[in-house]
């Protein structure tokens, strides 16, 4: 007799009725090879960018060595290795340009396969001439124009999938290819039901999933150097991966993107002359962003503006002025400037988009920056040591009486000119090497807005060869000290030049104001000419 569990059936045949059935036995084995083959590609990730990051960090930290004095290493093992950096890399000048700017481009190739989290953190480094030398400054640079698209159909889906609705319901008209693709997602010209015009930007799939599982691979190899401080001397590795990563975050979410674009809309509500475009908000997920689509001309298509009677010289003003409210009164910018996120609309309107970078000012820094405005102007080198450590470009405890004579070396030439004559790009370039080598450093929190402004003069200089960011500004930077649009800065700079640091009356300072006066006042007069 057969037990309690078993029955036979009409041929029969034994069968186990507690048995599972074969679907269920199925799906535990398939999830188990699922888990299997999920840890066996993570582990070929994970070596990929291990391996990336030994042979990369090992390059430059032997390129470095090879290029310090014998004299001054210390210890036997870094002895050892000057001497085999040394017999490596030779190190005339011409030769050594050459062997990096081919290193970075190996090093861009690399990125570029490893996906999105390494093409962001390429762009970043773009902008850190403290942490590279400067022919991998330039080469990734270049990063932002050679992202490559991810397949249509997989967009389409995600549109379809984020908003809950076919793609030929939501809207009436969809381009089969993006018109253009970035690191982390790629945008569509559309139109909707009733006509409008819109740009429809689509995330990258499996975008959070690949960016978490990178993070922490970085995060591991941050507390791997965070033991050997020596290898890079004066990098705050994790202040960087933790500002990359706060960062990314931000622009993986295109609701807070939206958010940032209303924001910059009601700061420049009162400007005739800027425009941002509309967010249509049901139409945009944290996936998928719809706003209005602008036309126009890229700032940069030079021909172009001129036939239609604009003039390369009003534009950089717009610029520059627009970045002055960001930076100095709005605490709140634009991070990424590139020419294919600015536009000039057919009526001479300046469009901004892709609000997914912006950067932040608190007033406290603000303030730091004045005073450092201050002391270029009066060519005050101690001041500048003083700023360079209140803003953290400087240790605190440095050695002030070894630093002093460095900052003289490094800024005597340039002290020495009318800001007209000094370039930001040409400035940041020139004393890259020597940043690299000395015990400066670039606060995380300055990335951007170096990157905001090494993009907002790239601009001016292409479109107009004798564009100077500095000498544009300053006009708009004298009618900010003195106008009500920037009261609060106006104040907190008054406080400082009718006091000065020990709230005793500066009438050097007091005379250097009235001088701002009388050259806002000659400004206005010459422009209404």
């Amino acid at each position: 007799m057969p037990s309690p569990h078993h029955l036979e059936n009409s041929d029969n045949v034994v069968v186990d009725v507690d048995a599972a059935p074969p679907a269920a036995v199925e799906r535990p084995r398939l999830a188990l090879m699922t888990r299997a083959r999920d840890i066996f590609r993570g582990g070929i990730r994970s070596l990929e960018i291990i391996s990336l990051a030994i042979v990369f960090g090992l390059y430059v930290y032997l390129d470095l060595l090879a290029a310090t004095d014998a004299k001054k290493i210390r210890g036997r093992l870094r002895q050892g290795l000057h001497v085999v950096a040394k017999l490596v890399f030779s190190q005339e000048a011409l030769q050594r340009e050459e062997r990096l700017a081919k290193q970075a481009v190996w090093l861009k190739g690399r990125l570029l396969k490893l996906g999105p989290t390494f093409i962001k953190i390429g762009q970043a480094l773009a902008t850190r001439a403290d942490v590279l030398p400067l022919a991998y400054v330039k080469e990734l640079s270049k990063l932002q124009d050679e992202v490559p698209p991810f397949p249509h159909e997989t967009a389409m889906r995600l549109i379809e999938s984020e908003l809950g609705a076919p793609v030929a319901t939501l809207f009436a008209h969809l381009d089969d290819a993006p018109v253009a693709a970035a690191s982390l997602g790629q945008v569509y010209y559309g139109r909707l039901t009733n006509g409008e015009e819109v740009a429809v930007k689509v995330q990258r799939p499996r975008l959070k999933e690949t960016i978490d599982f990178d993070l922490r691979i970085l995060r591991r190899i941050v507390g791997f150097l965070k033991r050997y401080p020596n290898l890079f001397r004066g990098v705050d590795w994790t202040g960087v991966l933790n500002e990359f990563a706060t960062t990314i975050y931000q622009e993986m979410d295109y609701i807070q993107e939206a958010r940032n674009a209303d924001r910059f809309r009601h700061h420049f509500r009162s400007w005739r002359d800027v425009y941002v475009p509309k967010i249509y908000w049901h139409l945009t997920t944290r996936r998928v962003l719809t706003m209005e689509y602008i036309h126009g001309f890229k700032v940069t298509e030079v021909d172009i503006l001129r036939a239609r009677g604009f003039t390369p010289a009003k534009i950089n003003r717009l610029l520059a002025r627009t970045y002055l409210k960001q930076m100095l009164q709005d605490g709140f910018f634009h991070a990424d400037p590139h020419p294919g996120n600015l536009r000039v609309m057919p009526d001479g309107r300046l469009a901004f988009f892709d609000f997914g970078m912006a950067g932040h000012i608190d007033k406290h820094i603000q303030a730091l920056m004045i005073d450092a405005f201050f002391h270029i102007l009066d060519r005050d080198v101690d001041g500048l040591v003083e700023d360079l450590m209140k803003l953290e470009f400087l240790d605190a405890d440095a050695d002030r009486d070894q630093i002093r004579p460095l900052v003289e070396d490094l800024f005597k030439d340039y002290l020495g000119l009318k800001l007209s004559e000094i370039r930001f790009k040409e400035l940041t370039y020139e004393l890259a090497d020597v940043v690299y080598e000395y015990h400066f450093k670039i606060p995380s929190r300055f990335t951007y807005m170096i990157r905001a402004l090494m993009e907002l003069e790239g601009i001016g200089v292409a479109i107009d060869p004798d564009f100077n960011f500095i000498d544009t500004a300053k006009p708009f930077a004298r009618q900010y000290l003195l106008s009500r649009e920037a009261r609060h800065l106006r104040n907190q700079l008054l406080g400082k030049i009718l006091r000065g640091e020990n709230h005793r009356l500066d009438f050097g300072k007091l005379w250097y104001l009235a001088k701002i006066g009388a050259r806002v006042l000659l400004d206005k007069l010459q422009s209404e000419r």
